[in-house]
């Protein structure tokens, strides 16, 4: 025997239930002797005065390592109570002629075997006649007596000491290992057995099977399985029931656990319920405390305390899994701008340099802000924070320009120009804290853009792209509503949004702007549960503003829609993936070489000004395109190209194809 368990042997002899300045002093003893706050308060549990695990913790951080009370204290308390623990393991003893005692009559306290196994082989079997099984309605299935023929068994000092002889004995059991034993004298009050541990031990009343109910003492274990049928787990103690309720659901994991504890400790259930995916009941508010199931028993009768029982509650778990039938009571998604930008979320808006997406962005706010339709599509009027943190200085001309071609701007719209970083939190809480103080809040919030908003951030890095992933969901959970990200395509624009593909997979919505020559098109690229892929058409209208000191005008622009809004919606939508897909933007170039200039031999049908290539060029110039054996290239570009004919993206007619 170590130090550590020659001092946890010690503390465990003594009486837990002692007066309180005792209890405090053997704390401070067995702290000094090298024991951690486990040890502490598993003793103290075992205690019939126990209050909480909060009340232990703040006595134990009060005990100092240093002072007048050492680990001779501890030693010198158990001895007192009859501990008989060596001072050194005993092959660091020098050996010494062992004289035999001359015999005598056994002190009962200093020389009773406190071995639980022993004490445990020494009991005879319980019987309905016991007083305390008789009193508490019990039953003596796997109790025991302690005879009075047995040797004396002392447990505790002065008045508070209690003879074991006629006593129920109830073994705490840890499997097969028998831990320690609880006395319950014929008179006084019940103790522990000295000098062992409770470790992850307990006592069952019945047999668990698909639940459990979890309780202090053998007396309420009694009540709730004569009630229900159902096996009862005596923990000894209210310090006890965490750890026995967490050692139930690892041995039986599908079992329904609920805390049935004594009253005015409803909110300690509450918390090992919660930890243990359990539940508890509550014993009748008008009680007094430490009333329990037993007295519930015996005052309203096996009938009542069931109901009681049933009557459980169930911690609020922070994952909350449904049926179909709940799914269906959801609420629908809702938008912002119906089909395209959802009402709450992370989005974003992004094209090339130069292709007007922030002419599209302000656009798109100022309907939001009126709550006007934009592009044909419904919006829900909001409040709008735009943060023009790229090309400041131009966002006055733009919003004159907007008011200008339409009259009129939103009120409920704000602006920002000075510099803002995502990856800075002190400017994340800033902003928030602005927007809630100017008293209207912020549905939503464009960031123009994203470079600007993550000043020296790696975008391609997938670390530092996590970074700015995760301070646009800070600004946006305490703004709540939207944010927009603007940003930009990298080289290849095919590729979409410039930096690490986990900003895409981030996104609630995407629109990408493209732009050729003076023809541009904004196209949904992401839409949870709308459509991606609908292009629509918009060019730049020039906007004269005034003059400058030289009397030569001043000019922005204000978007302007090319397409009528009926016929926009009815447009077939471009392939998303696959061949179809590559062909299709191999296409795309393609068509722009070719020019406006109608081929020779082409069909009268093809509109003009439409550009057309021959089927044979477009075969030749896509099918390297392909990513499949080279024998097998013109035989997939085909069959992307008459697959891009039947979705009505393509015509092809006379051996030429032109885009619909």
């Amino acid at each position: 025997m170590n130090d550590i368990e020659r001092a946890a042997d010690a503390l465990n002899y003594l009486n837990a239930g002692c007066a309180r300045d005792e209890w405090v002093r053997a704390g401070m003893a067995a702290k000094s002797a090298g024991l951690g706050f486990d040890d502490f308060h598993n003793w103290s549990a075992s205690a019939g005065n126990y209050k909480n695990e909060s009340e232990c913790r703040t006595v134990w951080k009060s005990f100092k390592e240093s002072g007048g009370v050492t680990p001779a204290t501890l030693f010198g308390m158990a001895r007192t109570q009859g501990w008989q623990g060596e001072t050194r393991a005993k092959d660091e003893r020098p050996a010494r002629p062992i004289a035999k005692p001359a015999p005598s009559q056994p002190d009962p306290v200093k020389q009773a075997n406190t071995n639980a196994l022993a004490v445990w082989e020494r009991c005879i079997s319980a019987t309905l006649a016991e007083d305390y099984i008789n009193r508490k309605q019990g039953k003596p299935d796997g109790v025991r007596v302690y005879p009075a023929s047995a040797p004396p068994l002392l447990i505790g000092k002065g008045e508070e000491q209690i003879n074991a002889a006629g006593g129920l004995v109830v073994p705490c059991w840890s499997g097969d290992k028998l831990q320690t034993l609880q006395i319950i004298p014929l008179k006084g009050e019940k103790k522990n057995l000295p000098g062992a541990l409770f470790n992850d031990g307990f006592f069952t009343v019945g047999q668990i099977t698909d639940r459990a109910y979890v309780v202090e003492g053998i007396g309420q274990a009694w009540a709730v399985n004569q009630a229900t049928g159902a096996a009862a787990v005596v923990c000894f103690g209210a310090g006890r029931m965490s750890t026995v309720a967490k050692t139930l659901r690892t041995q039986h994991p599908a079992a329904r656990l609920v805390i049935v504890p004594d009253r005015g400790k409803e909110e300690q259930a509450g918390k090992i319920a919660a930890a243990v995916a359990g539940e508890w009941v509550a014993m009748p508010d008008d009680k007094p405390g430490n009333y329990d199931a037993n007295d519930y028993l015996h005052e309203a009768g096996a009938g009542a305390l069931l109901a009681l029982l049933e009557r459980v509650q169930a911690p609020v778990m922070r994952y909350k899994l449904l049926f179909d039938a709940d799914l269906c009571k959801l609420p629908p998604l809702q938008w912002r701008i119906k089909k395209i930008l959802p009402q709450t979320g992370l989005a974003a808006i992004y094209g090339a340099s130069g292709s007007g997406k922030s002419f599209l962005v302000l656009d798109a706010l100022q309907a939001l802000a009126a709550g006007g339709d934009w592009f044909g599509y419904k919006t829900k009027p909001c409040n709008v924070l735009y943060c023009a943190l790229e090309g400041e200085g131009g966002i006055a001309g733009r919003v004159s320009a907007y008011r200008i071609k339409h009259g009129a701007t939103a009120q409920n719209i704000r602006y920002l120009v000075q510099p803002f970083s995502l990856l800075d939190s002190e400017d994340i809480t800033d902003l928030a804290q602005a927007i809630k103080a100017a008293g209207q809040g912020a549905d939503v919030v464009v960031l123009d853009t994203l470079n600007r908003a993550a000043p020296g951030a790696d975008e391609n890095d997938s670390k530092s792209m996590g970074q700015i992933i995760a301070a646009s969901k800070q600004l946006q959970t305490l703004v709540g509503g939207l944010v927009v990200l603007v940003h930009h395509t990298g080289k290849d624009a095919s590729k979409g949004l410039r930096g690490h593909s986990s900003l895409h997979a981030a996104l609630d919505a995407a629109i990408e702007v493209r732009r050729d020559g003076d023809n541009r098109e904004w196209l949904i690229a992401k839409s949870k549960d709308g459509e991606d892929g609908e292009a629509h058409s918009f060019k730049l209208d020039v906007v004269e503003l005034g003059t400058d000191e030289d009397g030569e005008p001043i000019t922005s622009c204000a978007i302007h829609p090319t397409e009528k809004i009926a016929e926009a919606l009815r447009r077939p939508l471009p392939p998303k993936s696959g061949n179809q897909r590559v062909v299709w933007d191999a296409l795309g170039a393609i068509f722009r070489q070719a020019g406006n200039v109608k081929p020779e031999g082409a069909p009268n049908t093809l509109p003009q000004g439409r550009p057309c290539i021959t089927l044979d060029a477009a075969i030749d110039s896509t099918r390297t395109k392909l990513v499949c054996d080279a024998k097998r290239q013109t035989e997939r570009a085909q069959a992307a190209i008459r697959g891009l004919v039947d979705r009505g993206v393509l015509c092809h007619e006379g051996g030429f194809v032109w885009c619909k």
